[in-house]
């Protein structure tokens, strides 16, 4: 929805967007109707576009690319970037790595993580979040959030393993339809060959030890093969690259992994909660 505080609230990529756009268009002279007429937009979109009331969509991105691109690509690489703006500043730094990284190494206690949530899950819990968000800010972090699955079919391939908590899979987020689907999307990735799921068991503790009891952790190593540690507490980013530090958190993984169930065994429970919820 175009409002007049996105002018201020829009990034450096749109506000470039916006003034590519519009010099292109007067390059060639067309009028913002004429414009929106190649773009299957009308003329307030386009004029919302240039003046970042409303910056342009992903969709509206490509059809820029294809009508008034030139063959540039400049709008097509502006796609990538748009999105990064629309993350939250805490997490804008990590995407970029984990776009890029070689291995991704996860370990999750409450939800499941927002690599492998299906657009009906991601967006009832970005929406049921605390303090509430305007639901055009919750369409946005959806967005992007579902653009980050696109890791899972990159070239070259990712390696990617996730240890879930069973107890993240029991508790419905959005209704029972809503959480089927993720549990069945969350046994579509487990199938992939560049992916691991493991599940930590509920009972676990009952012996008196329990690896996971911190709480979440990410491992990235990065094509320069650093190997990084990725928290998020609270809505704050934290990237640790020490590397004793690391290697500390890499044990505890480690630990956590071999009280986990083996990826078939966790398939299988992960179909079953599914299967229980029809």
């Amino acid at each position: 929805m175009a409002r007049a505080e996105n002018k201020t609230e829009a990034g450096g990529t749109a506000h470039m967007v916006a003034a590519l756009a519009k010099a292109l268009r007067e390059q060639q002279g067309l009028t913002q109707p004429q414009l929106g007429e190649k773009l299957g937009y009308t003329a307030a979109a386009v004029s919302a576009m240039e003046t970042c009331a409303q910056p342009a969509s992903d969709q509206m991105l490509v059809k820029l690319e294809a009508a008034i691109g030139g063959g540039l690509g400049v709008f097509e690489e502006a796609r990538r970037w748009m999105l990064l703006e629309k993350y939250p500043a805490q997490f804008k730094n990590y995407v970029l790595l984990e776009q890029r990284a070689l291995t991704l190494s996860t370990y999750v206690t409450f939800v499941v993580h927002g690599l492998f949530q299906t657009e009906e899950y991601a967006r009832a819990l970005i929406g049921g979040g605390y303090p509430p968000l305007k639901d055009e800010r919750v369409e946005e972090l959806v967005e992007a959030r579902l653009a980050r699955r696109g890791l899972f079919d990159r070239d070259p391939t990712a390696l990617i393993e996730l240890i879930i908590e069973e107890s993240a899979l029991r508790r419905t987020i959005g209704g029972r339809g809503a959480m089927r689907g993720q549990l069945l999307h969350l046994a579509e990735c487990a199938r992939r060959r560049n992916v691991t799921v493991q599940v930590l068991p509920i009972g676990c503790g009952l012996d008196g030890e329990h690896a996971g009891c911190r709480g979440d952790m990410t491992f990235v190593a990065t094509p320069a093969h650093e190997h990084l540690v990725y928290l998020e507490p609270q809505d704050e980013s934290i990237l640790i690259s020490e590397p004793a530090k690391v290697t500390t958190y890499m044990h505890r993984y480690a630990k956590i992994r071999s009280q986990a169930m083996g990826p078939r065994e966790s398939l299988g429970l992960i179909e079953q909660l599914a299967g229980e919820l029809q």
